[in-house]
């Protein structure tokens, strides 16, 4: 995986409480993106567990615990999967 540096900048106040709530603010900005990709379906789980240094499943997990599931079906894809499976062969 080629690396690259970006140069972000945050009001004060932005880099001030997070300074306050993480020890690291460049990897808490960095998982937060590294986050919305994945919520955005826009990189897989293993690309995303990759970049945050974590096995798939822990990564997974993690997501999951910050409200984004593994798992993205509406109610009704859910219904119509199940009615496949259910289909006589």
């Amino acid at each position: 995986m080629t690396l690259r540096k970006l140069e972000i900048t945050f009001p004060s106040e932005v880099l001030d409480t997070l300074e306050t709530t993480y020890q690291d603010s460049a990897e808490a900005i960095k998982e937060a993106a590294v986050l919305e990709l994945y919520r955005e379906g826009k990189i897989s789980s293993g690309k995303a567990a990759e970049i945050l240094g974590m096995e798939r499943f822990e990564f997974i997990k993690y997501a999951g615990m910050k409200g984004i599931p593994y798992i993205r079906m509406t109610s009704k894809e859910l219904v119509d999967e199940v009615g496949l499976l259910q289909k006589p062969q």
